[in-house]
C-alpha cells in the first residue's frame, strides 16, 4: 500500500493509505465521478479494521480511503506532547490536500469519530456527511479513562527489563481487546490482533513510550466539551452511531453529544446498533454500513451513483487471511 509525506501543526510524517474504488481494490488515485468516504480508525487497531466496509458491494459504490494515523499502523510520524483532535484533523486535511481530494464523507470510529468531528468543525468546506460511530463522549467517564490507564500500564511494565515481560503485553493485549471488542474471539478479531502487535511493538516500543501515552491515553482524557461557537461552524450532517453492546459507553453519553450539537444549530441524529461492541464496524458491518451509505447518498446530489457488484475484493483480505482470517465473517456477531 502507497505513503505519501506531509507536514502539518502536527508535524511531518510519512503515511500510509488505502484507495478503493468500485472497480479496484488497490487503486492509485479515486474516481472523481463518485463521491469519496474517508474511513478514521479509532485506537490501537489501523486501516485494517475496515476489513468488512472495504469488501462490502454497498459501500464500494463509492471511493473508500483509509489512512494509518500518527504512531498506528504502518504510517510513520511521531506525536508531539500537545498531540489531540485538533492536531489529528490538520493531519487529515493534509492529506486530503497531498492527494487532491474534493470534500469527502467521514465515518469514524471512537477515535476516529472524535477526529472526524473535528474536520467538520475545523474545516466545514471539507466534510460533506459525518457519521460518527461510537463517538466519544463530552468527557472521558472516570472508569474509562482508568481502563485506558490499564492498558497503558501495562504495556509499559513491559519494556522495564532486559527482555520484554510478554505476560504484562499479553495483559495490555488483552485490554485493548475487551475494551474494542467486548472480549470477543472471531478469526478476523484474532488475525487484526496478530498483525496490529508487530506495528504496536515498532510505534510504542521502548523508545516511544511517551508518545505511546500522548496517543492513547492523553488523547482521550485530556478532551473538554466542544465549545457552542466551534459546534455552529458545522454546515454538513452528523449522525451518531451508538453501538448497544458498547461496554466503555452508554447510550446517555451519546444523547449528551446528540445535544451539544442540536443546541448549537448542527442537523445531527442518533440511531442505535442493538448488540454491536464498541468497534461495531466489526461486530454488526450490515448495519453500521448500511447508516453510512445512507449518509452518503442522502448528501450526494447530483451524482450518478452505480448499482452494488454482485462481489468486491477487499484490499486487506488477503494480508489477513495469511494471519488466520476465514473469510467467512460478513455477518453480525451475536454479542448478547
Amino acid at each position: 500500500m502507497p505513503t505519501i509525506k506531509i507536514k502539518s501543526i502536527a508535524g511531518s510524517g510519512n503515511f500510509h493509505y488505502t484507495i478503493s474504488t468500485p472497480k479496484n481494490p488497490s487503486a492509485k488515485a479515486i474516481d472523481k465521478t463518485l463521491p469519496t468516504v474517508i474511513l478514521v480508525h479509532p485506537v490501537y487497531i489501523a486501516s485494517e479494521l475496515f476489513e468488512l466496509q472495504f469488501a462490502d458491494p454497498n459501500l464500494r459504490r463509492f471511493n473508500l480511503v483509509a489512512l494509518d494515523l500518527r504512531l498506528h499502523g504502518e504510517t510513520s510520524a511521531k506525536v508531539l506532547p500537545s498531540y489531540g483532535r485538533e492536531e489529528a484533523a490538520a493531519d487529515i486535511v493534509k492529506f486530503m490536500e497531498a492527494l487532491r481530494l474534493p470534500a469527502c464523507h467521514f465515518a469514524g470510529v471512537s477515535m476516529g469519530a472524535c477526529i472526524s468531528l473535528q474536520v467538520a468543525i475545523s474545516y466545514p468546506q471539507k466534510a460533506l456527511s459525518v457519521t460518527l460511530i461510537s463517538p466519544l463522549p463530552l468527557t472521558e467517564p472516570p472508569e474509562v479513562a482508568e481502563g485506558r490507564e490499564e492498558i497503558h500500564d501495562c504495556w509499559v511494565e513491559a519494556f522495564k527489563g532486559g527482555k520484554v515481560d510478554q505476560i504484562a503485553l499479553l495483559d495490555s493485549v488483552c485490554g485493548a481487546l475487551q475494551l474494542g471488542f467486548s472480549g470477543q474471539q472471531t478469526s478476523l478479531i484474532s488475525a487484526l490482533t496478530t498483525r496490529a502487535v508487530p506495528n504496536a511493538l515498532r510505534n510504542w516500543g521502548p523508545k516511544h513510550l511517551v508518545e505511546y501515552r500522548t496517543a492513547t491515553v492523553d488523547f482521550f482524557v485530556r478532551r473538554t466539551p466542544q465549545p457552542p461557537a466551534a459546534i455552529r461552524q458545522i454546515v454538513c450532517p452528523i449522525k451518531l452511531v451508538h453501538c448497544g453492546a458498547d461496554i466503555a459507553y452508554a447510550l446517555e453519553y451519546s444523547a449528551e453529544v446528540l445535544k451539544l450539537l442540536q443546541v448549537n444549530g448542527a442537523d445531527a441524529t442518533l440511531v442505535e446498533v442493538p448488540g454491536a461492541f464498541h468497534f461495531g464496524n466489526v461486530s454488526h458491518p450490515k448495519e453500521v454500513n448500511a447508516h453510512i451509505v445512507e449518509s452518503v447518498l442522502r448528501n450526494s446530489p447530483g451524482m450518478l451513483i452505480p448499482p452494488a457488484q454482485e462481489s468486491v475484493v477487499s484490499p486487506f483480505t488477503a494480508a489477513l487471511k495469511k494471519a488466520g482470517y476465514d473469510g467467512n465473517e460478513d455477518s453480525d456477531q451475536d454479542t448478547d
